[in-house]
């Protein structure tokens, strides 16, 4: 499998966020449908990613009658409870989580299978970033053994994907000197003022975070590769190899090799078809703009999006739209 460079990219100015109210003066159409889209953390992509999905949507609620609005959650695994439980209407969750809620495995084996969830689309991919203080020693994966290590929040994609390659390499949380459960916000200052040794994120490329870290102390992204990551990916559909291209950040001049996940957008069975179908429909037809929104965006393509591997359908409204559109037959 080839490494893919991927570039994504910091957090928009809030008023793209804010703009996923949508409140517009005027409209000639009355609401018949509010959405809440579950994105993530503020200085993650997902934020963004919502803020401007919804700003699309609502710009052209005159025409179909729906809002679109944004909220801020614990990231992947928190989004796929909330679509459980019917709280949200959207969710932006990662590849490997939202196989697992479907089909009611690791971290969702108490809840059993979640077959009612559908993919909408593809978005950026995500790699497994490992960021390291210059002075800690770390210059492998392996190094973080005995190391003051933030696992992250308990429901978010970082926590449950490192969980899931310290059972493949025999560790627990006691492996570490200190595993703090901080917010992905928190992490870069605590990792500059000599909390902990080591950040992980699920993300993509550039991100503030990471950027904040090296900006504001001597870090270095450190490659996640071996046996056991070759067997992590080998094994696991939703896994792919990734790398972090060199020069984002100052002092990493390298390219960056990991493994990583797809963030996709997820509704349920339970979602109208066409509410999904004018969502998709508002994304698709303002393509250039949507891929201006956020530099997250810039090199997506129209053909990668409708391509998710297949272990989790797609929503018969997004299939509507692709077909209409001839991205699929």
């Amino acid at each position: 499998m080839a490494y893919r460079n991927t570039i994504t990219s910091f957090v928009i100015a809030c008023g793209m966020c804010l703009a996923s109210a949508g409140v517009f003066a005027g409209d000639p159409v009355p609401v018949k449908e509010v959405v809440t889209i579950g994105t993530g953390g503020v200085t993650g992509v997902y934020y963004p990613t919502g803020g401007a999905i919804c700003r699309l949507v609502n710009k052209s609620r005159s025409e179909h009658g729906i809002r679109c609005a944004t909220e801020s959650t614990s990231g992947s695994v928190g989004n796929l409870e909330q679509m459980a439980d019917k709280d949200i209407s959207f969710g932006i969750a990662q590849s490997d989580w939202l196989y697992h809620a479907y089909n009611g495995s690791s971290k969702f084996t108490k809840a059993g299978p979640d077959q009612n969830l559908r993919v909408v689309f593809a978005l950026h991919p995500e790699p497994f970033t490992v960021v390291a203080r210059a002075d800690s020693g770390i210059k492998t994966i392996d190094d973080i053994k005995g190391k003051k290590v933030n696992m992250g929040e308990a429901g978010t994609g970082q926590r449950g994907t490192l969980e899931t390659l310290m059972k493949a390499k025999g560790w627990t949380a006691k492996d570490f000197a200190l595993a703090t459960e901080l917010k992905a916000s928190e992490q870069a200052s605590a990792l500059c003022a000599g909390e902990i040794d080591v950040m992980i994120y699920m993300v993509g490329h550039p991100n503030g975070a990471v950027k904040e870290a090296t900006t504001s102390c001597d870090s270095v992204l450190v490659d996640v590769t071996g046996p056991v990551i070759d067997k992590v990916v080998s094994g696991n559909d939703y896994y792919q190899y990734e790398t972090i291209p060199g020069g984002l950040y100052r002092g990493n001049e390298t390219v960056t090799k990991s493994f990583g996940v797809e963030s996709i957008l997820v509704a349920s069975v339970d979602t109208s078809e066409e509410v999904v179908f004018e969502v998709v429909k508002a994304v698709f037809e303002n393509f250039d703009t949507f891929r201006k929104l956020h530099p997250a965006f810039a090199s997506l393509e129209k053909e990668q999006m409708v391509q998710t591997g297949g272990a989790v359908p797609f929503h018969p409204g997004a299939m509507k739209y692709f077909k209409q559109a001839g991205l699929i037959k």
